[in-house]
This record gives C-alpha cells, structure tokens and sequence, in this order.
C-alpha cells in the first residue's frame, strides 16, 4: 500500500462509520479521490465494503457464557437423601469460553464476547483465559455476579447432576451485541451458545446470514434450545445431543432411523450442516448431500465428562476453518472430545493444532 492507502486505512480502523466527505476532509484530499482509494482498498481486500470493515484474517468471536466451574467428585456411587463424601475443584469455563480456549490453543485469533461481575470469579476467568483469546468485547458489571457451574460426578466420572448460575447472560442482549457490531462483521467465523437471550441469537443469526459469516449454534442443555427459533437459515453448524434435538422437534429419538430422521429435519429447517451427538453412541453428521452416522472413539480411562462436548464443537470448527472434507471435520470432533475425556481439564493443556493432527493420523 502507498502512503495515502495507509492513512485511509488507519483512519477507517479509528472510526469505521465515517463518511466519505468527513474523511476526505480529514486528509486533505477531494471526496472523489478518497471515493477511488476506497474503491482499490475494496478490490484488494483490504477493507470490506460499507461500513468500512477490516477484515480480520481468521478470526474466530465466541458469544455466550463464561463461568467459573465447580465440580464435587464423590468418593462412592451416590447416596440420595443423605451426605455424601466428596472431593471439590474449580476451574474456569463456559460454553463460548471453553471453545474459545479450545481454538486459541490450536492456533486461532479468538475474541469472547461475554458478561461478567466486576468480582474475583472473573478476575480468575480472564487471567486463565487471557492467553488463549482477547477478552476486549466483554463488559463487566459491579451490580451482577460472575456465572457459576456446579457439576456432581459418580467415581467413574459420569455427571449425575449439574446446577447452573446463569441469569448474568440475560443482560447480553441485542442493544449489547449490537454495540460490538464492527467486530462481528470483520469475523471470519461467529460462534453462540445458547446461554444468551433468544434475541440475542437471532440478531446474530440473521447478521451472519447477510454478511455471509460462518456461524455455528451450541445450544448449551436441553432446556435452553427453546432459544433457538424456527428458521434455522444462516446457521452454518448446528451442534447439539439428542435430548436437544428431541426437544426442538417434540420427537423421540429411539433408533438409528429416528435419529437420522432428527438431522434430515433439521436440515429441512433450514440449517447449512448438523450435528447430533450421543455419547458413547457416536455422532449423526450431515448436510443437504448426505447424512452419515459416525461412531465415537474408544476412551479407556474416562477421567472427567466436562468439556468434552466443547471439544468436540472446537474440533468441528476448527478442521471446518482449515477447509477440511466433512467426514474429517466430524472425526476431528471426535478425537478431540475423546481425549479431552481422559483428561481432568476442562480443556486438555497439551491441545494444540499440531498435537491435534497427529492424533488425527493416529485414528485413521
């Protein structure tokens, strides 16, 4: 870029709203030659269009939750109606915040988009979370307390119970996200859970539609995937288990038919590709070409459940991001999320790309 194209340029990153006159009042220039900078700015990609955009090469905005997660493993199968023994640990975590820290390991540029309480929870969310993601979009509060996640583990690691604090979420509305506009527009990928309001989720759902933004919906548990509306249109990747898409439908999933069945209708709502996982199961994975059921991948020591369904969104994410075929997309979930299960952390420390590809080659 010559000298001109540079100062249009950081003015643009300044102040992305401006108009022309204003910014040809601003360098000194005529509106008609600013007007055919622009114009070769816009042919060689370096900004995108109205308003005046830059594209930020890869990277990835995760909207939704961000919590501090507590988990008691008991020291025998559990007893109800009485006290159970039991050991507790802590770790930070959150849906879009678990994926985030997924992809800033592999590699990728990742912005979080959350809510939070100016209180020690977060100050711990985002001191773990900082090396892995920018944290400049979200917006604490002194009047709401940080989301919290409780989960009850048997020995063996299987979750019996899990309670969550969330009601922060509810203040990540429209008018927020809206704020944060530019950010959204200049993403090469937008990821949402359903920890956010359904208004919230459809804004960003149609902002993606129209700007052509790959977009992939995590709907969190069953009871919120009535945030999700009718019109999947826009939605990229749909990832969510059985009892989600049972609930979305008003079906019962009982057979490799009936679940087959869930991600054809699915599809037929308008989503570009979905995803059902079920656990030991495996995955039924699909788009408007074909629709494949994939199985899961032998875990000989599960250690911890938590987490594992994030890994496998952020393998998806991430092979769809390196432009993978599908059948390796869903295998790279796969192999994510399973050895995210012989982990205790959230999210597995030795994660990166790399490690991730050669576990890929070791699968197939």
């Amino acid at each position: 870029m010559n000298k001109k194209e540079q100062e249009v340029i950081e003015l643009i990153r300044k102040n992305p709203y401006l108009s022309q006159q204003e910014m040809a009042d601003s360098l000194q220039m005529s509106r008609p030659s600013l007007a055919n900078l622009i114009s070769g700015l816009i042919r060689q990609g370096k900004i995108a269009g109205r308003a005046y955009i830059l594209p930020e090469e890869g990277t990835v905005v995760c909207i939704g939750g961000a919590n501090v997660d507590r988990k008691f493993w008991l020291e025998k199968t559990a007893q109800m109606g009485t006290s159970n023994p039991a050991a507790v640990s802590g770790s930070v975590g959150g849906v879009a915040r678990n994926v985030a820290e997924n992809l800033g390991r592999m590699g990728h540029r990742v912005k979080l988009m959350t809510i939070a309480g100016n209180d020690p929870e977060w100050k711990l969310i985002e001191e773990t979370s900082s090396p892995f993601m920018d944290t400049e979009l979200t917006q604490t509060h002194n009047d709401l307390s940080t989301g919290t996640y409780t989960a009850i583990l048997e020995p063996d690691g299987e979750m019996i119970l899990a309670m969550a604090d969330m009601a922060i979420y509810d203040s990540l509305t429209v008018e927020y996200v809206k704020r944060h506009e530019t950010a959204l527009m200049a993403a090469a990928f937008l990821v949402i859970d359903l920890n956010c309001p359904k208004e919230t989720v459809r804004y960003v759902q149609e902002l993606a539609k129209t700007r052509n933004i790959p977009l992939a919906v995590i709907p969190v548990s069953t009871p919120k995937i009535d945030r999700l509306g009718e019109d999947l249109t826009g939605i990229t990747w749909l990832i969510l288990n059985k009892g989600e898409a049972e609930r979305f439908l008003s079906i019962k999933i009982d057979s490799p038919e009936a679940w087959k069945n869930a991600a054809a209708r699915l599809l037929g709502h308008g989503a570009g590709n979905v995803v059902i996982t079920a656990g030991k199961e495996g995955a039924m994975a699909g788009n408007h070409e074909r629709i494949s059921h994939f199985a899961a991948i032998d875990v000989p020591e599960l250690l911890d459940v938590t987490g594992a369904g994030d890994a496998f969104s952020s393998g998806i994410i991430h092979s769809y991001l390196k432009d993978l075929p599908f059948e390796k997309i869903i295998q790279t979930g796969l192999i994510n999320a399973a050895k995210t299960l012989q982990s205790e952390s959230t999210v597995r420390t030795e994660l990166s790309a790399m490690q991730l590809q050669i576990e890929l080659e070791e699968l197939l």
